[in-house]
């Protein structure tokens, strides 16, 4: 079970509850929540920010494993691009991996528009399965897609989410890339 906290003080507690606590990428450089995270020795999951180069998100994972804690995971999820939108470099996902901590890739918040819709975001869901695809060749450790039986009725992120029923042909083409990608190393 993994969760988002936003403040240091929720750290701990939610650390009783969960696996993983996730540091949304908004809040990927705040010093005393990547630390009051680490300190529980849960799994931590910095998810890096659209305004942060992969060079940089080393620093927040620094920060976590600062107290004793090497449980990190890095997540990818796109990159500011002018307004409203986001682009992935998947030469970043190779600078990440080069710090030894596993790299996650956000197929679905990295398709999203922010802020495309007025007021709230857009997306683009039909380029998550071209992104993944890349992503696995490029050698990420996992996959984070958010899935929906109806997006267009989702609470949230339903802009950039997959359709739950496409998710079981996504994944049999990712393990093969994976397998295929794995083999040439």
């Amino acid at each position: 079970v993994l969760t988002d906290i936003h403040e240091p003080s929720q750290a701990a507690e939610a650390a009783e509850a969960v696996d993983i606590l996730q540091i949304p990428a908004f809040l990927c450089r705040h010093t005393d929540l990547l630390v009051e995270a680490g300190r529980t020795g849960r799994w931590v999951n910095i998810k890096k920010g659209q305004f942060v180069s992969p060079q940089d998100i080393r620093l927040a994972a620094e920060k976590v494993a600062s107290t004793g804690n090497n449980k990190i995971i890095l997540t990818e999820r796109g990159s500011s691009f002018g307004y409203n939108n986001l682009v992935v470099d998947m030469r970043g996902l190779a600078i990440m991996r080069e710090f030894g901590w596993p790299v996650v890739f956000d197929a679905t918040h990295s398709v999203q528009l922010p802020g495309a819709a007025g007021t709230a975001s857009g997306g683009q869901p039909q380029f998550i399965g071209p992104l993944a695809r890349a992503a696995v060749g490029a050698g990420v450790d996992g996959v984070f897609v958010e899935v929906h039986e109806a997006p267009e009725r989702a609470l949230s992120d339903g802009a950039n989410a997959l359709r739950l029923d496409l998710l079981g042909g996504l994944w049999n083409r990712l393990q093969k890339i994976h397998l295929a990608a794995n083999e040439r190393e």
